[in-house]
Order: C-alpha cells, then structure tokens, then sequence
C-alpha cells in the first residue's frame, strides 16, 4: 500500500461540513464554560465572591468529568475536524487524570490562595484554562492543535508562576519560565514547519505514513529533533532542565505542584501523540534521541537532588529524574510500541498521584514550619503522625517501594525496555535499576528527617490541616496505595487502547 493511497482512504469530506459532535466535546465545553462564569462571577460579585471561587472551580472539574466517564461508557471512538481531533480510551484516560489532579490543585489553592492578599478569581480563572489546554492536548491529532493546546496549556501557568506579585523570587519565577517557555516554544514551531514543508500535512496519522515510506532526509531529521527539543523543554528533560528548579522554588507552591504534575504531564502526552502517531517510522532518530535525554534525566536529575536542602527543589530535581524514567520506554517505541505506550501512560497516571500527595503534605507542614529546608521537618512524627506517615507513602511510592504504587510504575517501564529485546532496552534497563536505587538514598533520608531527627527548637504545637487540604492528601494517598495493591486496574484501561495504528506506521508493508 503506497502512501498516496493510504491518504486518499484518511482523506473523507471536508471537516467544515462534518456536524460538530458535543458529546465529544463535552469536557471542554464544561471547562470554559465555568471559566467564563468565574470571571463574571468575580467582576460581579467582587470581594463578595472570593469565598465561592475555589468550590466553583472544583465543581467544573467535577462535572467536566462526568461526560469524560459517560464517554468511556459509550466505548466508541470519535474522529473529530477531519482526523485532528480524536477522542478513544487514551485520550480520555488522560483527560481524566488532568481533571482529577486540577481538582486536587484546587483543594491545594484554596486556604493558600485565601490567606494570600491577591485576587482568587484571577487565580482559578487561569487555572481552569491551563487546563482546558490539557484536555485539548490529551486529544490532539494534529500539529496545529498541539501547538495551539500547548499555548493556551503555557500561558495561563507562566503568570500563575509570577503569581505572588510583590515577591521577588515569585516574579524571577515566572520570568524564567516565560523566557525558557517562549523560546522552547520557537524551536517547536520551527520544527514544526520543516515537517509540514516535507509532507503537505498537519495531521499526525499521514505524517506517521509518509515519515515511515520516505525513509530518512536531513529535512525530516532537523524537523523531527527540534520537535522533541521544544518538549523537552516542557517536559524538563536535562538538559532543558534548568528552569524547573528556580521556578518550583519562587513560584507559589499549589502552582508548584501544578506545573510539576499537570503541566509535565502535558508535555508527555503531547510527546505520545508526536511519537507514536507521527514519528515512529523515524525510529533510528527518536530512539537513540530519546535515550540520550533518558539517560542524562535520570543520572543529573538523582545526582543533584542527592546535594538539595530545600524540599522543593529536592522535589523538582527528582521530577528531572522522574521524566528520565518516562522517557525510558520512548527508547524502544519502535521496537515494542505498544507495551511501551502503555508503560508511559502507567508511570503518568500514577506519578499524578504520588507526587500531587507530596506536595500537599509539604504546604500541610509549611503552615507550621514557614520553611522549606528540609530540616524544618525534623521530628514531624511527634507533632504530625499522620502526615508523616502520609509523606512515607508518597516518597517510597516514588522511590518504587512496594506495595505502593510507584512500584508498579517502575515496574511498568522495566518491562517495557526490557521487552523490547534488543541491546539499547536492556542497557536502559540496568540504567533505570541504577537510577531507581540512587533516589531510594535521597528520599528515604527526608523520611530518616521526619521519623528520627530532634524537633527544631523543641516546638510540639501540631499543625492544623484545613479540610481541603487534608482531603487532597486522603485522596492522593488512597490512589497511591490502590494502584500498588491493584494494579490490575490500570492494567485493565491500558489494555482497552486501540493501538492497531502503531504496527502500520513503525513497520509500513
């Protein structure tokens, strides 16, 4: 089957004249909508309503969710504006764990952003189109909706960064980010266009089918990397890193977590649909690319975090090391496609968990430490029991511990690498195993920090957990666990994707 006839066969009628499927595009409706009635609520309302501005966000992720489940009841997959937009069981498990971690970022923000002296109809607003950008991007087939997804994904999250206006460290924040983001921005649209200019399309599917019939050309190779260049920049791949850890650290720490969990996991997802439904038949390029930024995120992001005093950027360098164990399986994707699609999605939905929940035990304590150094937290045990324990789970989860549920997730991508069979898979696979031990030293020693070390200064005042926060702990700590115990039950959803395309476009007849 040559190219040209596969494409006369994707090619039907013109989009503008397809009727719109809202059922298909119920989430993102919903989202808007409540954003747009935030604003007006607030401008109406004004210091009246800031009180019912975190419930009026937590509901519209709520109920953006409901046609997200009814739409995975239905089974069927919908093909939107001529193959552009596609909603299948992939797309909505990734529009799930957007909607679900933004809901948890709302419980996060809503003592944080109240007892703050800025404007929370602002603050809610830009969060709910953050992720509108998300749910668009879990969906996007097609290299002008990725980009336009990742704009409206980016812009809200570089002012949500700045947010604190009058703080220094918030505003050098936010100016990172813009600056790194803008110009991570530029090289994936270049690349972009010398894609387009080499094959006349957009859509991601005839893309994948000409990139695997033409072979290799120096066009296509410059195309194809400065592509995965610009994301992993969003993906805080080293060595595109070097924002991540000054802007987790300035920014406010709900939105910390916001861009560490939701706003990398975008970048992945735009990672998955780039690669295995358009770049795969480039495998002798993305494989070895892709290894490289495995290898590299995994050693720098473990190694510097091993010398971090500060649990934020603690944090934010094991989310380096965190995205080189993602990026492991894209090593093989040509090789095993579909076992290794799937580790991906597993390691995203359960990382969304396990670090969402460390997060949200880090702002729990900072209401008594007001620090961040990770020797505030000395002897949180005797004060806070439940958190400290809480934080064990998150960090050994992290770590790979079983029963919990980053166990599964490492788990996941071991056996992708090393099912792929060849030499490249079982070289990461020993890098992974290397890399999973090194952060087991970094994160058991905040544990060792919480359990054992002497209270500084003798203060035994226990912290008081507003509801929504501790809520968003129970939540995070429970999905954590289940997915450990259970993890069948993902299994289960990753097994349902239609992945019939990846044969196709890695190995063309």
């Amino acid at each position: 089957m040559t190219v040209l006839s596969v494409l006369a066969q994707l090619s039907g009628p013109p989009f503008e004249s397809l009727p719109i499927d809202w059922h298909a595009l119920a989430p993102e409706v919903v989202l808007l909508s409540v954003a747009v009635l935030i604003t007006l609520v607030d401008s109406i309302g004004l210091e009246r309503a800031r009180p019912l501005m975190p419930g009026l966000a937590g509901l519209g992720l709520l109920g953006a969710l409901i046609p997200v489940i009814t739409l995975a009841v239905e089974g069927s997959d919908r093909v939107l504006f001529g193959g552009a937009y596609v909603v299948d069981d992939l797309s909505l498990l990734l529009k799930a764990v957007f909607l679900l971690s933004g809901y948890v970022i709302v419980l996060l923000s809503t003592n944080y952003i109240a007892e703050g002296d800025y404007w929370e109809g602002e603050y809610y607003n830009l969060l709910l189109f953050s992720l509108l950008g998300m749910v668009v991007m879990a969906s996007a087939r097609d290299l002008i909706t990725i980009f336009v997804a990742l704009e409206l994904l980016s812009i809200p999250a570089y002012m949500l960064a700045a947010w604190r206006k009058g703080d220094r460290r918030s505003n050098e924040a936010g100016m990172k980010y813009l600056l790194m983001g803008v110009f991570a921005s530029a090289v994936m649209l270049y690349g972009m266009s010398l894609v387009y200019g080499v094959t006349g399309t957009t859509l991601l599917e005839p893309i994948g089918l000409i990139f695997a019939e033409v072979g290799t050309a120096s066009v296509i190779t410059l195309g194809v990397i400065f592509v995965i260049i610009g994301f992993s920049f969003k993906v805080s791949a080293v060595p595109f890193h070097t924002w991540a850890p000054d802007t987790y650290e300035g920014a406010p720490t709900p939105v910390a977590a916001f861009l560490a969990v939701a706003s990398k996991i975008a970048g992945f997802v735009a990672l998955i649909s780039l690669i295995y439904f358009g770049f795969l038949g480039q495998s002798d390029l993305i494989e070895p690319l892709l290894f490289i930024l495995a290898t590299l995120s995994m050693f720098v992001g473990n190694l510097i975090a091993l010398r971090q005093t500060n649990i934020i950027r603690m944090l934010a360098y094991s989310g380096v090391a965190q995205a080189g164990f993602m990026l492991a399986p894209f090593a093989v994707a040509a090789s095993d496609p579909e076992t290794s699609l799937k580790a991906v999605v597993t390691y995203l939905v359960i990382y969304a968990a396990m670090n969402l929940g460390a997060f949200a035990v880090v702002i729990a304590l900072a209401r008594k430490t007001r620090s961040g150094e990770i020797s505030s937290f000395g002897g949180a045990f005797q004060y806070a029991p439940a958190l400290t324990v809480a934080m064990s789970v998150f960090l050994f989860s992290l770590a790979g511990i079983p029963p919990l549920g980053g166990w599964f997730a490492k788990f996941s991508v071991f056996a992708a690498v090393v099912n792929a069979g060849t030499t490249a898979g079982y070289v990461m696979a020993v890098i992974v195993a290397v890399n999973s031990v090194i952060a087991l030293y970094y994160y058991a020693q905040v544990a060792k920090t919480m359990w054992m070390d002497p209270v500084p200064d003798g203060d035994m005042t226990p912290v008081g957990v507003p509801p929504s926060l501790g809520w968003a702990i129970v939540l995070t700590a429970a999905l954590t666990l289940l997915f450990g115990v259970l993890p069948g039950l993902l299994g289960d959803v990753t097994d349902s994707f239609d992945l019939g395309h990846l044969e196709l476009l890695a190995f063309p007849g």
